[in-house]
């Protein structure tokens, strides 16, 4: 089949899908109860030839429960009468979710506070410490 182009490096081939077809509730009428228009979409991403180790992982941590065991992502579409557009959306999402894990996070440099910050916190404190102190009872 064809393959689904996810960025300008990475494509998925139509034949690492997997799709299945059940009955979806929601609207339809007495049509739904004769139709398999829910989609539950699956796609091997530990053992996909086409994605790097590196988006692999990323992968996994933003699937979260959506990845079994096994490493298999299951998505699941039920949203629209017709099968093919919940095929449509369905796969839509996955190639959402791998253009996130596309995505390398930036690392965080730690930073501290420089010395000016520090002093201008520090005297700020002070001064409304001073104004606090001055609410007390008068004494003479």
């Amino acid at each position: 089949m064809a393959a689904i182009p996810i960025t300008r490096t990475i494509s998925i081939d139509s034949d690492e899908l997997s799709e299945s077809f059940t009955r979806a509730g929601g609207p339809g009428g007495q049509h739904v109860n004769t139709t398999d228009s829910a989609v539950m979409l699956r796609f091997d991403v530990g053992n996909s030839p086409s994605l790097p180790l590196a988006v692999k992982n990323r992968l996994a941590v933003l699937a979260g429960s959506r990845l079994t065991r096994d490493g298999v992502l299951v998505l699941r579409s039920e949203g629209a009468r017709s099968q093919l557009l919940n095929r449509q959306e369905v796969r839509e999402r996955l190639v959402d979710l791998i253009r996130e894990a596309t995505i390398v996070p930036k690392r965080r440099r730690p930073t501290k506070p420089s010395k000016a910050a520090k002093a201008k916190r520090v005297d700020g404190k002070t001064k409304r410490s001073v104004v606090k102190s001055l609410r007390g009872r008068v004494t003479d």
